[in-house]
């Protein structure tokens, strides 16, 4: 257990847990976590047992939530990188699962190399680098590269909103690669998501449930989710709209800020 902070079971707010989208959500995309953020988050888990659901793998989330070095497994006590297929519970690792093992090499090579003609064909102002992504629980592919400058990113997240470059993208690869059970999802400002079918943020509930009190009974009964892609076609949508959880939708950090002041008295 983080030290200054009451046993899960013992937070003032009891059998809740609070979980957070990342970009969009608690950070600019891709960016640092700010200072007000960071102590907002602190007080609520003084009160709540909070947790953090994001489809980038963890080092991505330790460079943007891991405060001057801090282990970010520290500062929340449940950790979902990869959607919850790579897991940590109060700074200890959970059971994974692996994306390659439920595709297979032979149907993965397929689909990367499908997707890869089709980036190289694909008429946009700008390409950089890093178009496919591999993680334990997912691909991320991205049609402008992963490389893009901050700057960028955001002429690409603009331009996308017109062109519709991803959603186009997505309807080509789900038609084509039906037979494989995947999802596609967008999210982020240059990118979209691809993993089985159930593997969307949802995946991360698998571990919330396993929580349990002392007479063996599921010990969170509600279960509040931020986030920003809530829309659906949105990697926040699935869990923003499991009947398990209480779905909240924000615009930005600056709003989940306001929201969670007024919602938790901070």
């Amino acid at each position: 257990m983080a030290t200054g902070y009451p046993p899960i079971q013992e937070r003032p707010l009891k059998n809740t847990i609070v979980l957070f989208d990342v970009d969009e959500t608690l950070t600019p995309a891709r960016r640092l976590v700010s200072p007000e953020m960071f102590t907002l988050l602190a007080k609520l888990r003084e009160k709540v047992v909070i947790g953090y659901v994001g489809g980038s793998d963890f080092s991505k989330q330790q460079e943007q939530l891991g405060v001057d070095g801090v282990n970010v497994t520290t500062l929340f006590d449940y950790c979902f990188p990869e959607n919850g297929l790579t897991a940590f519970r109060l700074g200890e690792k959970l059971p994974s699962t692996s994306f390659i093992q439920f595709v297979g090499e032979k149907d993965y090579k397929e689909l990367v190399k499908f997707i890869l003609h089709y980036i190289a064909d694909l008429e946009i102002p700008i390409k950089r680098g890093t178009f496919i992504e591999f993680r334990n629980g997912m691909i991320n592919v991205s049609p402008l590269g992963r490389n893009a400058s901050i700057q960028e990113r955001l002429d690409f997240w603009e331009y996308d909103k017109t062109a519709k470059v991803r959603e186009e993208f997505v309807k080509i690869l789900r038609e084509k690669f039906e037979h494989l059970g995947l999802t596609f999802s967008i999210g982020g400002q240059i990118s979209f998501d691809v993993f089985p079918r159930g593997w969307d943020k949802r995946y991360c509930l698998n571990h919330v449930e396993k929580e349990v009190d002392a007479n063996g009974e599921q010990y969170f009964k509600t279960v509040h989710f931020f986030g920003d892609k809530t829309m659906e076609g949105g990697n926040d949508f699935e869990i923003y709209t499991d009947p398990r959880v209480k779905g909240h939708s924000v615009k930005n950090p600056e709003d989940t800020l306001a929201q969670i002041k007024e919602m938790f008295d901070l």
